[in-house]
């Protein structure tokens, strides 16, 4: 478990399915986040408060960072008619393949950002980070050489 007190760097990630706005952004504040990064391909969302610009205000007004990067996402069409385990594996071995190889340098990005924000987390629709490409980007993470941080789901 990540704690934030002893000032130790801890990685997070966060989806926002089945969160209202106001309670996401207490689970950014309570565990001291200082960099949201927006994972999705398409930052668009149903969801009021979780598009783009409207989350980008409501981190901004309390003092979080606010970045998006659309190269570690997964396009829509690859994530239509998701219904069972195997279909996710089968995308999210993809997703490794293809989208994660061709963008280490978007890893590296994250990784120079974590080092220097100590709290950064990364952001996406679903609640179960095994259902969200999510996991896929923290396994990428701990895989660097000097990797030797905690990651925690909220």
């Amino acid at each position: 478990m990540c704690n934030t007190k002893d000032e130790k760097p801890c990685f997070f990630t966060i989806g926002y399915e089945g969160k209202s706005l106001d309670h996401y952004l207490n689970c950014l504040i309570e565990n001291n986040i200082k960099v949201l990064c927006d994972v999705r391909k398409n930052p668009i969302s149903r969801k009021h408060g979780f598009s783009k610009r409207q989350l980008e205000k409501a981190v901004s007004n309390i003092g979080i960072e606010y970045i998006h990067l659309p190269e570690l996402g997964i396009a829509s069409e690859k994530r239509r008619n998701l219904k069972t385990r195997e279909d996710y594996e089968h995308l999210f071995k993809n997703y490794q393949n293809t989208t994660l190889r061709d963008n280490l340098h978007a890893i590296e990005k994250l990784y120079q950002l974590f080092l220097d924000k100590k709290y950064v987390a990364i952001t996406c629709f679903e609640s179960d980070v095994c259902m969200c490409h999510r996991g896929e980007i923290t396994k990428a993470l701990t895989q660097l050489t000097n990797w030797k941080y905690e990651i925690k789901h909220i």
